[in-house]
């Protein structure tokens, strides 16, 4: 069974067309990063993929089953997600964020909750459990009842990792996870995807702009252009691709 399939994907918004024909697979357990130039398509096939937009057409199957119904049905299907531009609940503690990445693990009735059950005491500490784990493997400890509105950027950028990691998935979306960040964070962004995969055994699909980062963590790179693949392999194999070199890294004219 391949364990994430992306078939003959295409989605164009009127004349538009922003993604043409697109195929890969993901194997369980590896890190496999699409790369390509703005307007490349990559960001819209994350959109897809979290079924935010419909495709025009192919299909898109985790686990061996396709991928279907609303955006909160593939948090339940074990796939989180982090975006380009921070989406976090600014005034509530980065605690408070990370518990909300624990929803799609409550098994507990409203009835329950409101008459605070011994289930749902057990359940509670069971929650705050997990993400003290998340809050220690991201080194969060020192900011865990702080204001995320109040957090430098590389932080918040961290609490949105952790809010997903949160969730406990199988598969994880990391949408430019370098993107705002300076060296040193980026180097620690590189240990975590690196623990992700190695430590926690989730496989990570990425997009990501940061070269270095790309060939430091990737097991494959696709390459996309104006919606369509032009290469597939290694790092050192993509970024060496006369068509990557030209559409993406800059060929000499």
């Amino acid at each position: 069974m391949t364990f994430f399939a992306v078939e003959n994907l295409g989605v164009r918004f009127g004349g538009v067309v922003a993604v043409d024909g697109v195929s890969f697979e993901v194997k369980q357990g590896e890190v496999y990063t699409i790369i390509g130039p703005n307007g490349a398509g990559k960001t819209t096939i994350f959109n897809l993929i979290g079924l935010i937009y419909r495709p025009t057409s192919g299909r898109i199957s985790f686990e061996g089953r396709e991928l279907e119904g609303a955006p909160h049905h593939v948090a339940e299907r074990g796939i989180a997600r982090t975006f380009q531009n921070i989406e976090l609940f600014e005034h509530a503690t980065v605690l408070q964020n990370l518990l909300i990445g624990r929803h799609r693990h409550r098994r507990t009735s409203l009835a329950e909750e409101i008459l605070f059950l011994p289930r749902v005491r057990r359940a509670e500490l069971a929650q705050r459990a997990a993400v003290e784990k998340v809050i220690d493997l991201l080194e969060l400890a020192h900011h865990r009842d702080s204001m995320v509105a109040g957090l430098p950027y590389g932080v918040r950028k961290v609490v949105e990792l952790g809010r997903a990691l949160a969730t406990e998935p199988r598969l994880i979306l990391l949408d430019e996870p370098s993107s705002g960040l300076n060296p040193e964070e980026t180097d620690d962004m590189a240990f975590w995807i690196e623990d992700m995969k190695k430590e926690l055994g989730i496989t990570v699909l990425m997009v990501e702009h940061d070269m270095n980062l790309v060939s430091r963590v990737s097991d494959r790179v696709l390459a996309l252009n104006e919606g369509r693949v032009i290469a597939e392999g290694t790092p050192a194999e993509v970024q060496s691709h006369p068509a990557v070199v030209e559409a993406y890294l800059g060929g000499d004219d």
